[in-house]
């Protein structure tokens, strides 16, 4: 009892939210967080990289580890590179890797996607193939949304600011004029419209004081194209005709950017992705980097195998692109997407591109399958790209239950597709390649393609679930329609 109770006192206190620790950044860990040590707690530190010595401040404190954010950078590691793209001299939120050199991002995201399948997954019998490594490594994204704020005063940024929240804020907006991840006419389009609320005098809202009107701007890009998109959203408040495409209102505190709509100028933005027309409506998903997401759906078809007879499912197949830049390669396509815009996106792509074998069905991919099946049989191949949450049990079930020869998982994060690995090996359908692609260089994000190969017997599919129908759906956009309000709480 005494021993114990020595042993307690001479335990160090773990590190306290608010409390300032100098540390010495060792090595990365998933996500991009520097890992430290302090009296024997492990450190997590946003901003500091391997070799960095800073002063972190915590904010959050558990008992074995710490989470902590860098307040000020004591001395840069020997291979930190000097930030490149910075704001108010802070470096920029969007590229918190830019001080590690290119080829050491790719050796950390391959690392990370191998150790998950590992770690988390438990397993080892597959082969991790060379990361593929991104075409441009600045100057990247199509999409970027920015904050409005208030302006430094007495400065001539006095009236309102266009950018990025503080690292670490969420009452600061650090003003951008070049951001590297946006292309130049991207970041001549932001600016244009912050110069029009200063010489309008258009205030950013401002939560705390619940007044203002300007919340968010979002630019979008076709890269192919050349076109431009703006999309401002602002309380619903008169104000001076703005200089955009869209203009999105919102009421309340809302921190989102998603409300009533309306177009000031062309409403869709235009692509050309894998040699194929894209027209998309705003709220549409599409991936952030178009160059490399032609090099992601390259590797994804080179998995599928695809020989011209075969039946394809693409599972949240969004506006169609997947699906569409294979159809020319298999027997026949039939994409399900949650998004009823979507879905409607998707039926005028492949109508804009004279794409007779693809069809599209607006339904949650849980309820959605069984119906699938009925309507068109069972896959040769399944697509499925999901969000960064990756699949629940329940989907990978409506996964199993296909029978599919092959399973193709386009993952944006590797910690989800761990878990969804196990899962369908334990049901008989092996992994057997996985290739990293890297579609956001200086940051930690990665996004994976699997291969799974059905060797086994299909577990036992059970019964039908509640909200689930044997009755298959309708296709097309009138059925996009037609079923919203169902998909859409399923």
């Amino acid at each position: 009892m005494e021993s114990g109770t020595q042993t307690n006192a001479a335990r160090p206190k773990a590190p306290r939210r608010g409390e300032r620790l100098e540390v010495e950044i060792d090595s990365l860990a998933f996500g991009g967080r520097g890992v430290a040590r302090a009296d024997g707690f492990v450190v997590f530190v946003a901003g500091g990289l391997p070799g960095d010595r800073v002063l972190a401040e915590v904010t959050k404190g558990k008992k074995r580890f710490a989470e902590a954010r860098t307040v000020e950078l004591l001395r840069a590691g020997a291979d930190r590179l000097p930030d490149r793209c910075v704001h108010g001299g802070e470096p920029c939120p969007g590229a918190p890797w830019q001080g590690l050199a290119y080829g050491r991002q790719l050796a950390e995201k391959q690392a990370q996607v191998e150790d998950s399948l590992r770690r988390i997954g438990g397993l080892d019998d597959f082969e991790m193939e060379p990361i593929v490594g991104a075409i441009e490594e600045w100057r990247y994204r199509n999409k970027l949304e920015y904050s409005f704020g208030a302006g430094a005063v007495g400065t001539a940024d006095e009236g309102v600011a266009l950018g990025f929240h503080a690292r670490g804020r969420w009452d600061l907006i650090v003003d951008v004029d070049d951001c590297k991840l946006a292309s130049e006419p991207g970041n001549a389009a932001r600016n244009g419209v912050r110069e029009w609320a200063r010489m309008e005098d258009v205030p950013a809202f401002d939560a705390d004081a619940r007044k203002g009107i300007l919340r968010n701007l979002v630019v979008r890009e076709g890269r192919r194209t050349g076109q431009i998109q703006t999309r401002l959203v602002t309380t619903a408040a008169r104000l001076p005709r703005p200089p955009v495409d869209l203009h999105t209102t919102i009421e309340g505190d809302s921190g989102g950017t998603d409300g009533p709509t309306g177009a000031l100028g062309e409403e869709r933005l235009h692509e050309t992705l894998c040699g194929l027309d894209f027209e998309m409506s705003h709220g549409a998903f599409f991936q952030t980097n178009t160059e490399m997401a032609e090099r992601l759906y390259a590797v994804a078809q080179e998995f599928a195998g695809l020989t011209g007879r075969e039946r394809l499912f693409d599972l949240f197949c969004g506006i169609g692109t997947i699906g569409l830049s294979m159809a020319g390669a298999a027997g026949e396509v039939w994409g399900l997407e949650i998004v009823p815009e979507a879905i409607e996106d998707a039926v005028r792509n492949a109508e804009r591109n004279n794409i007779s074998n693809a069809k599209f069905m607006a339904g949650n991919a849980r309820t959605g399958v069984r119906p699938l099946v009925e309507k068109a049989g069972k896959p040769d191949v399944v697509i499925v790209d999901p969000p960064r949450a990756g699949l629940s049990q329940k989907i990978v079930r409506r996964l199993i239950e296909c029978e599919a020869k092959k399973i193709v998982y386009v993952s944006c994060n590797p910690t989800t597709l761990a878990p969804n690995a196990k899962q369908l090996e334990e049901a008989g359908h092996k992994l057997r390649r996985v290739r990293p692609v890297d579609m956001f260089p200086q940051t930690p994000h990665i996004e994976c393609v699997a291969l799974f190969e059905k060797v086994g017997p299909t577990i036992p599919s059970g019964s039908a679930e509640p909200g689930e129908s044997a009755e298959p759906e309708h296709f097309g956009v009138a059925a996009a329609e037609g079923n919203a309000a169902a998909d859409s709480g399923a």
